[in-house]
């Protein structure tokens, strides 16, 4: 097939490698270059650094609705778009474009978790599964008939980084499977059981010990490795990247042994943390040169 692959970050590398090998990519579409690192300078998104690496053409418009984008994006004559967290809205005449339409790669069980962060939120919500859709896209956000659905269980320490890594792969197996398989009989989503992903906000990380462990828990693993859960510890801000439930109750805050937590109900074990301007390090690393408080600082 003559394909028009449309993703921007690493999530969708692996998709875009696997259909490299399966079928004829005409043209990677991805977000545009933007500042990075400490000179500022112009930094290509990960899609767009392995298309190159690949051989591939690139485009990075930064918007599809001109007369112009419309028209070059159809001169592909591709049969068909697939799409992972690429980053813009696709107007109905780029839908419209490839002779199979545009298919749609969404880290969730759909109608569950639409939009921008459905790995985050299943992680935060506590959900005991999650998995990959393909889905022919139309023009509401997520809303588009699912074609094959796979579901995951979610592991009881992994982390938004490890579910991330597992869904990128499974996604990639996935689409290549389903493009074997057109024409797919397409279902329409549920109308119950509808959910929203917002964008994670930084609002969001700061870590209260007074909420029930189980949620400081979901906080610390569904925020790494970014924006990443942290808290103030004897005046410096230290992300808590790694965590799991722990026996043991105490004051909110209060440092039970080692890096286990008391929290407003239960505990937390800490296991991988990071201080400022720091590498991300094991408890025990942590320890051998910080002494933690008798009680952490609580948020405001």
């Amino acid at each position: 097939m003559k394909i028009v692959f449309m993703g921007t970050p690493e999530f969708s590398v692996p998709v875009l490698e696997a259909l490299h090998q399966a079928h004829e990519i005409v043209a990677v579409y991805c977000q545009p270059p933007r500042p990075a690192g400490r000179g500022k300078a112009d930094r290509p998104t990960p899609v767009h650094a392995r298309a190159l690496e690949l051989g591939l053409p690139v485009r990075h418009p930064v918007s599809l609705r001109s007369e112009a984008e419309v028209k070059d994006f159809a001169d592909l004559g591709a049969d068909v778009a697939v799409v992972v967290a690429y980053g813009l809205i696709l107007p109905q005449a780029i839908l419209d474009a490839p002779r199979l339409g545009c298919l749609n790669i969404h880290a969730s069980l759909l109608p569950r978790w639409r939009g921008a962060a459905p790995i985050h939120r299943a992680i935060l919500s506590g959900d005991a599964e999650t998995g990959i859709c393909i889905m022919q896209m139309e023009a509401g956000l997520d809303t588009g008939p699912v074609l094959i659905c796979e579901a995951t269980p979610i592991g009881r320490e992994e982390t938004t980084a490890e579910l991330h890594d597992r869904l990128a792969q499974m996604g990639s197996r996935m689409i290549v499977q389903a493009l074997q398989m057109l024409p797919l009989a397409a279902v329409r989503q549920a109308t119950e059981g509808v959910s929203y992903a917002a964008k994670i906000d930084k609002s969001e990380a700061r870590i209260d010990w007074s909420r029930p462990a189980i949620e400081v828990d979901r906080q610390i693993r569904g925020l790494s490795p970014f924006p990443g859960a942290w808290c103030e510890v004897a005046g410096e801000r230290v992300k808590m990247l790694r965590s799991r439930l722990a026996p043991g109750a105490g004051q909110t805050g209060e440092v039970l042994h080692g890096m286990t937590i008391a929290c407003g109900d239960g505990a937390v074990e800490i296991t991988l943390a990071q201080r400022e301007g720091k590498k991300p390090m094991t408890a025990e690393e942590f320890l051998r040169g910080f002494v933690l408080p008798a009680k952490l600082a609580q948020a405001l």
